[in-house]
């Protein structure tokens, strides 16, 4: 069943630019929010992080076979 219901100009951009920046539609987004409680705010960070993730692995940027050995033995000692 569709609803429509009217939402600000603000939420429907910042709808539109988590579209644009993702693979969701603003459907998806909005139902994201209702259903789990990710609000906007939380969506935008969520996506603002995986670019920078994406970014930093473009430029080459990652952890050294050493560092990554460092991470696993802390947490298999605990």
């Amino acid at each position: 069943m569709k609803n429509n219901i009217e939402i600000s100009e603000d939420l429907s951009r910042r709808i539109d630019i988590l579209a644009s920046r993702s693979s969701l539609t603003r459907d998806q987004i909005i139902e994201d929010a209702l259903s789990h409680g990710r609000s906007l705010a939380w969506q935008e960070k969520w996506i603002a992080g995986v670019q920078a993730g994406i970014e930093a692995a473009d430029r080459g940027d990652f952890a050294n076979e050493e560092e990554i050995a460092t991470v696993l033995n802390k947490f298999s000692q605990a």
